[in-house]
Formats: structure tokens, sequence, C-alpha cells
């Protein structure tokens, strides 16, 4: 017993001084994910426990055009612009008139066409007796009145159809992983995104991997091409002169720590959950992850960060990396799993559990233990077998002065 105290000492004394830094291990422990964030050596981060309040706040921030557009009433009608190219038809409600001479008689559809023009630099178009009419800036209804005010006085109860020809103003740019990128002339009648986007032949590869992007007066939002088809409220109206980027970008997650495999993962659809994820990478180890030190390490911006309660004072730029920990021991959090959603590049890593680190310690003294006691054993068995070539039948044994182990020779 004695010996195996002193042999005992040197590694005891050495896990004391370096502690669990000498184990071999995938990653940091729980307590050094928590602890970290307090060291002011270390990459500052923010550590956040998922709850109901940060799983409501991280679903607002989802990628969804709905959130960075949230006007969902109808475009505004369209007004004509310089190089449009408008049609009129003329109306008279009886020969003798303006447009119609007597002899013409009556006859169905008294009306005259006036040749397809374009609006002018001025903004105008040209009508017979009634001169520069105002284009530039009306809307078609607006033209068509404008016309008749300018005629009532000359022609029999004038009526006016305006009709577009040629938009070259009001245009919608569609461009990207789509079957024909083009400019397609807006509706007069508001249509959405997703009809814009079958206007131009639709996306030319899988829906899961496709993302949309659209810009509209210098705002710009984004979201899975899969939010506009599952998600009603995205589709939201696109509005003249809107810029519309659909882009292909397969997205994967990394998974590390204590599951079964350490890989990259691809979400192989439009968007998946926590729980999706811990199943897809095969789940947490039974043997070794710690249910209650699942980590996600992301980004997020400073306005997402101080809606959950952030200091984000002592952060520079305008990302703010955030760890957050989900405690899988408690039953209820299955329910948060399903609803906190994985964005694009997300890390998701795994701790190992308490027991297991002290097993790896355990084992690193039996290792230590047996590399100091080996050399002794060996030279007891030497001395030993030597006394039986012998024929003396004598067996060594291993005195202990201090510290330091004497070989004690068998008798002669």
């Amino acid at each position: 017993m004695r010996s195996l105290g002193i042999v005992l000492s040197l590694p005891v004394l050495v896990a004391a001084v370096g502690g669990c830094a000498l184990m071999p291990a995938n990653g940091p422990s729980s307590w050094d994910v928590w602890a970290g964030q307090h060291d002011p050596k270390n990459v500052p981060y923010a550590f956040v426990r998922i709850t109901p309040k940060v799983a409501t706040v991280l679903a607002k921030a989802a990628p969804r055009l709905v959130s960075d557009f949230p006007d969902r009433s109808r475009p505004r009608d369209i007004r004509f612009g310089n190089g449009d190219i408008l049609s009129v038809t003329i109306f008279e409600a009886s020969s003798g008139g303006l447009f119609i001479p007597s002899e013409a008689g009556v006859r169905p559809g008294n009306f005259i066409n006036i040749p397809a023009q374009a609006v002018d630099i001025n903004g105008n178009i040209s009508i017979p007796f009634a001169g520069a009419i105002r284009a530039r800036g009306r809307t078609q209804v607006e033209v068509q009145q404008a016309i008749v005010d300018a005629l009532k006085d000359r022609a029999i109860e004038p009526q006016a159809v305006v009709s577009v020809v040629e938009q070259r103003t009001s245009l919608i740019t569609v461009v990207g992983d789509v079957a024909r990128s083009s400019r397609i002339p807006a509706s007069l009648t508001p249509e959405r995104i997703l009809d814009t986007i079958s206007r131009a032949g639709g996306p030319s590869g899988p829906g899961p991997d496709i993302w949309v992007s659209l810009e509209r007066e210098g705002r710009r939002g984004l979201a899975p091409f899969g939010a506009l088809v599952y998600e009603p409220a995205n589709n939201i109206y696109v509005h003249p002169n809107d810029t519309i980027y659909l882009y292909r970008e397969p997205q994967t997650f990394l998974a590390f720590g204590a599951f079964g495999n350490q890989q990259q993962i691809p979400f192989g659809t439009w968007r998946i959950s926590l729980a999706e994820a811990v199943a897809k990478s095969g789940g947490l180890s039974d043997a070794i992850a710690d249910p209650a030190s699942v980590f996600i390490y992301r980004g997020e911006t400073r306005e997402v960060a101080e809606a959950m309660g952030i200091d984000c004072s002592k952060f520079q730029g305008p990302i703010i990396p955030v760890i957050y920990n989900f405690n899988f021991r408690n039953p209820g959090s299955q329910f948060l799993a399903t609803t906190f959603e994985m964005r694009n590049k997300d890390v998701i890593y795994v701790a190992n559990s308490v027991s297991v680190e002290a097993t790896k310690f355990l084992t690193y003294i039996r290792t230590v233990n047996s590399t100091l006691n080996d050399p002794i054993n060996y030279a007891i068995n030497a001395y030993t077998l030597r006394g039986i070539v012998k024929g003396t039948g004598n067996v060594s044994t291993a005195i202990f002065t201090g510290s330091t182990p004497i070989l004690a020779p068998p008798a002669p």
C-alpha cells in the first residue's frame, strides 16, 4: 500500500497543477464555455440560454421578406414615364362631331384610333385638336380624363381609352437562377413576387437551395424560396422598379463534440429545426454527451442581440458573436427545439459529460502508474527468474527507502 501511495503521488500532483487541460478532448467543457465569456484573453462573445422569450425574438428575426417589407398594401397604380408607348382611342356619342363626320352616319362604335406614340422628353403625348396632354407621372385613368377635359367643348360627349403598347419605365428586373433573366413590365393589375418569378420562367434549380433577394428603393430583403411557397405572408406584392435576384446556396451546419460523427451536414430542405439538426447529426451519444450542454455558435445583428437583452457595448462591428445554450435534460426543452430554426453555417457543439472527463482522468492516472511500476515489475521478474534457474526458488522483493525502491535479491 505504501508503494501505491508513493507511485500515485506524481500524477496526483501533476493533475492538481494542470487540471483538465492535460486530458484529450474534442472541444471545451461546459464550464469553459460559460466562463470563457468573462475571460479578457478570449475572443469576446455573448452567452445566451434558450428560453421561450429568446426563441420568440429569433423567430421574428428569421430571414423573411415580410419582416423586411412589413407593408402588405397593394402597390400604387402605375404612372407613365418618358418613353412609354401609349395607344389612344377616342369615342364620340354620334356622328357630326369633331372626329366622326356627318356623312359617316350612325354606326356601331363611333371612334377613331390615334397612332401609338411614346411619351416625349417633356412627358407629353399629342392628341389632335387637344394638343399636348401630360402623361408623365399620371395613371391611365388620369390621362384619359385629361383627354376628355381637353375635348369636351369641341367633340360630342367624348370618351377616351388609353392603352399601354409597351411599358419602358415601370419595369421589374428578375435576374439570377431563373429560366429567363429579363426586365418584365409591371402589370397594371398588382401581382405578387411568385407571379413575377413565374413570368421569368421560374427557378432554374431545386427549390430548397434557392434564395430570393428583393431590392426596393435602397432596401433589401432576403428569404429562402420555400418561405414564399409555404408561408404565404412572404409572397408580398411586387412594386414597379423592384429588383428580384434568385441565387443558389445550399444550406449546411457543422456538428462537433459528443455526436456520433463530426461532420458538415446539408439542410436538405428550405429550413430545419434544432431538433431535426440533432437527429441528422446522429443524435447525442448516450455514452459521452451531456444533454444540458448543447451549444449553438452564431453571429447575430446588434438589433437582434439587444432584443435578447445582451449588453452590446463591449462588442465592435455590426455582428455580435453569440453562443446559445440548450438544455435537453429539461423535458419541456424538446418543444423549444422544434421551434428553434437553424441558420446557414451554424455550428452545433455538444460537450462531454463530467463523468467522461473523470473517467479520462482516472485512465490517465492508471497509465502513469503502470508506466512507473512496469520497470520495477520487470526487475523483480528478472531476479525471480534467475533464482529459479539457479534452483533456489527464492523470490526477489522491492523494499522502499523513503521514496526510492531498492530490490532485494533472492537469498543464495
